[in-house]
Order: C-alpha cells, then sequence, then structure tokens
C-alpha cells in the first residue's frame, strides 16, 4: 500500500516541546491499516492496530527504542542522548 501526509500542524507555544498533528491518507491492501513504520505512515498489519501493539510496526526511527503507553493510547521513540517523542493515537 501507499500513504501520503495530507495535513502537519506543529505548535510551539509551550517551551522545551512542540506538538505536531499529521493527518495521512492511506491505501493498503486487504489485511494491512494506516499506520507508521519508521516514523513515516505507512500500511500495516492491521492486527497490530486491533491489538494496539504499536511497537510491532516498528514506528520509531533507526536507534530508537520503542516503548507502549501504559494505557495503550500510543508509543514513545526514546534515543539515549536525545529527546523522548511520545505518539498518540486518536
Amino acid at each position: 500500500g501507499r500513504c501520503e501526509i495530507t495535513a502537519l500542524d506543529r505548535d510551539m507555544s509551550h517551551p522545551r516541546r512542540t506538538i505536531a498533528r499529521q493527518t495521512a491518507r492511506c491505501a493498503c491492501r486487504h489485511g494491512q491499516a494506516a499506520g507508521t513504520a519508521r516514523a513515516k505512515p505507512a500500511c500495516v498489519d492491521a492486527r497490530l492496530i486491533a491489538s494496539r501493539q504499536w511497537c510491532g510496526m516498528e514506528p520509531c526511527e533507526e536507534g530508537e527504542q520503542c516503548a507502549l503507553l501504559r494505557n495503550r493510547s500510543g508509543w514513545s521513540c526514546m534515543r539515549q542522548l536525545g529527546p523522548i517523542k511520545t505518539i498518540t493515537v486518536s
């Protein structure tokens, strides 16, 4: 399948924090759903989305570790000496 970003909004009004909202449109094959792979929109196994096993999509950039948020509402991508990126699904 294929995905494209259709909208990107960044809010930098908070000190030391950037809030970004991204909307993507995907045309996925049967058994796939819109998700994230390597920090980009992608078609992924629909079972990962249904079970909220976000880290199974390999959503973080290379060199980052993925951790599920406690309530499974999203994930965090962490690098040893870098900022933590937290992604929530809505």
